[in-house]
């Protein structure tokens, strides 16, 4: 069976990391990718205070790590927090339903692929962006902490990133939380045995990592940080402006 056919969006961004294209081509990549970053802006400004839930979006309704995320995302709206993920299926969908049967909001950053990814009917914003790099940025722009749920490269990457953020002090020192001791154990055990001990990173760029089982203890951890660390207030959220067309 042939390979299905890439959306046009999908090969404006294989075509930006192609190479050197001609100047028209990079001039309108340019723009596209603020457009994109813009439109993210705009629809993500009022929905904070936020907690990013990572995740893999493989895991079906009756996985145990479903079953977590979903508490988890219970958990961190009872804490105040809108529940923000890539607004996918599997663990990101079961974070976001957490949150909606907690009463909390939802938001949720989805990414345009060449085999469409179902969206999760618990969001109550969704945006859709072209680029991956821009949907990272919004994901950890909005947040006060970061859940990590078992998952792959994607959820690899996204722990590592805001991981890297912080150790470089571009952002501040935000929570990030993984969820299933069993499950990271192993890659932890790898960064204390080899990584420290190879001295490529710091004792405490690994113990800034929080494990824990428990999502009532992981949205306690989160709201504690964010109120006496951050001077997070639930009610001092940005009011719409008319003259904005917000």
């Amino acid at each position: 069976m042939p390979a299905p056919a890439a959306s046009s969006s999908h090969s404006t961004e294989v075509a930006l990391l192609e190479g050197p294209e001609p100047r028209t081509g990079g001039l309108k990549q340019a723009a596209r990718t603020v457009f994109d970053m813009i439109r993210g802006f705009r629809a993500l400004h009022f929905v904070g205070p936020c907690v990013t839930v990572f995740g893999s979006a493989r895991f079906p309704e009756t996985h145990p790590f479903y079953d977590l995320a979903r508490q988890v995302g219970m958990e961190l709206a009872k804490a105040g927090f809108t529940v923000m993920t890539g607004g996918g299926p599997g663990v990101m969908e079961a974070a976001s339903r957490g949150a909606k049967e907690a009463g909390g909001p939802t938001v949720g950053c989805t990414i345009q692929l060449p085999t469409e990814e179902a969206v999760s009917p618990y969001l109550d914003t969704s945006v859709e962006f072209r680029y991956f790099f821009i949907r990272k940025v919004m994901l950890v722009k909005y947040s006060f902490a970061f859940v990590a749920l078992p998952g792959g490269f994607g959820t690899l990457d996204e722990i590592f990133e805001a991981a890297t953020l912080i150790q470089t002090g571009k952002i501040k020192d935000f929570p990030i939380v993984l969820m299933g001791s069993s499950f990271w154990g192993p890659m932890l055990a790898f960064m204390r045995d080899t990584l420290v001990r190879e001295g490529t990173i710091d004792l405490a760029d690994l113990e800034r990592l929080i494990v824990t089982d428990s999502p009532a203890e992981a949205a306690k951890i989160i709201r504690d940080t964010a109120i006496s660390r951050f001077g997070v207030r639930y009610a001092d959220r940005p009011k719409r402006r008319r003259i904005l067309f917000e």
